[in-house]
């Protein structure tokens, strides 16, 4: 059973002691008791005027989150932590602004390693994965604000939700893998500090560097295995998984070809011998 104060109300003013510094590329923390989409919020920000590089905003519950594609989802309150960011493109040339949300996926994995000792995964191009049976830990969307371009950058993470409250059996939590420490007051932090060291890193190199391919490789779930990757117009690509490319586009051995697919090309990637719906 959750302690209660397992799922207390986030601290925006706190947050922001905490995580707004000199030092940081967060410039502005808010915390919403409940909004349909927490990215969806953030661009309409933008599209005002404001300039929302460096701004947080927390969700205590979402009720229209998007996935990819338009998928929904939705959460339970205060058991989640529902992020959106704005990210500067500043030093990020275009063709690299599709390693931004491939970055965050592996500043949530060590967030949850250093904050809770857990083993999480990526699958390519938006999922964490954790636990024995790779369930779905984390979420991630990143879509672009206009007319200033800065990438959002929404961030799902599963906390303390229990076994009976997880959105769909291919899903999993914090809580359900065993974590100690499910206080979100200490978590946000952890994330957001391991997010800027991912993004900084970004943009003092111009792109992925050898390091990040390296290291993003070293906790792929997608490469090495073979896929069935599901394009619109019902076009599929079945081959070996072999390696992400400078833009975070995954390259796919076919046998007679290597096909590169986008993030935004594919509507479903999975395991050849997986055979459920995701």
């Amino acid at each position: 059973m959750i302690n209660p104060t397992t799922r207390s109300p986030l601290d925006a003013a706190a947050l922001t002691d905490s995580v707004v510094t000199p030092a940081s590329i967060w410039r502005r923390v808010d915390v919403v008791a409940e909004t349909g989409s927490t990215n969806a919020d953030l661009i309409a920000r933008s599209a005002t005027g404001e300039d929302i590089a460096g701004a947080v905003l927390l969700a205590e519950n979402q009720t229209a989150g998007r996935g990819r594609n338009g998928r929904s989802w939705s959460a339970v309150s205060r058991a989640q932590i529902t992020m959106s960011v704005g990210v500067s493109t500043s030093g990020l040339p275009p063709a690299a602004w599709g390693w931004v949300p491939l970055a965050t996926g592996l500043a949530v994995v060590d967030a949850v390693a250093a904050g809770n000792g857990i083993d999480a995964g990526l699958k390519w191009p938006n999922d964490v994965l954790a636990g024995a049976n790779r369930r779905k830990l984390a979420g991630i969307l990143a879509e672009m604000a206009t007319p200033t371009p800065v990438i959002v950058v929404g961030v799902g993470l599963n906390v303390s939700l229990l076994a009976e409250e997880l959105p769909d059996p291919n899903a999993t939590s914090l809580a359900v893998l065993g974590a100690t420490n499910l206080d979100r007051m200490q978590l946000v932090p952890v994330l957001l500090r391991e997010l800027q060291r991912r993004i900084e890193g970004l943009q003092a190199t111009g792109g992925a560097d050898a390091s990040l391919l390296a290291r993003y490789t070293a906790n792929s779930l997608t490469i090495g295995s073979r896929v069935r990757a599901l394009l619109p117009g019902d076009k599929e690509v079945v081959g070996d998984a072999v390696s992400v490319d400078g833009q975070g586009r995954l390259r796919i051995d076919t046998g007679n070809e290597v096909v590169v697919v986008s993030a935004g090309d594919i509507v479903h990637l999975r395991p050849v011998q997986q055979t459920s719906a995701e």
